[in-house]
């Protein structure tokens, strides 16, 4: 009687243990798979955010159509211009501008990166188990500073969405303590405000 009594109250021990060890264990997992996602994202909007500069660079403004800003990056070229000083000009305050050749936009902003595929651009990154073609939400449009108009772009997407597959008690938590702070509840670039 007092072994079965020994063995199970052994039993109850290690499974508070356990259950001690998981609670602790949890939230830290749980930070270190939001961190590295987090990093994967920061990574896409900054390319997202080059080929919305490169867009306005060439058409004065900022794009919201997936397939437009895609295909833009894709199918066209940045001028290469070589300057010099004007040699008639002693102050080398002229300069003379000339078109040596085209490079392709992908080439410019994504050809160091490997494996870069701008078609997956407006694909937010998450673990292929919990993939369902997520997307970042992308804005542009006009708003008025001081009388003039200003071209603006956002693109976000929430934490529910970037951490999809993950504790949902603790997703909550964080969009709540988040906005707590009034601030957007995921990642952004850019203010359509």
């Amino acid at each position: 009687m007092k072994i079965a009594l020994k063995l199970i109250l052994l039993v109850i021990i290690v499974g508070l243990g356990y259950m001690v060890v998981e609670s602790i264990m949890e939230p830290v997992r749980f930070n270190k798979q939001k961190d590295k996602r987090e990093i994967a994202v920061i990574q896409k909007l900054e390319d997202i955010r080059s080929a919305e500069l490169a867009f306005k660079a060439i058409n004065g403004k900022y794009m919201s159509d997936w397939d437009t800003l895609i295909n833009f990056v894709k199918e066209n070229e940045f001028p290469i211009i070589k300057e010099v000083p004007d040699p008639n000009d002693t102050t080398n305050t002229i300069v003379i501008r000339d078109t040596i050749g085209y490079m392709p936009i992908a080439d410019s902003l994504y050809g160091r990166r490997e494996a870069f595929n701008i078609d997956q651009l407006k694909y937010v990154p998450i673990p292929n188990e919990f993939f369902n073609n997520e997307m970042f939400d992308l804005n542009a449009g006009t708003i008025e500073r001081g009388g003039m108009p200003v071209h603006v772009f956002e693109c976000k997407v929430d934490y529910k969405t970037m951490l999809k597959g993950l504790d949902e008690q603790l997703i909550i938590n964080l969009k709540k303590k988040v906005e707590e702070m009034n601030k957007y509840s995921g990642l952004k670039i850019g203010s359509m405000e």
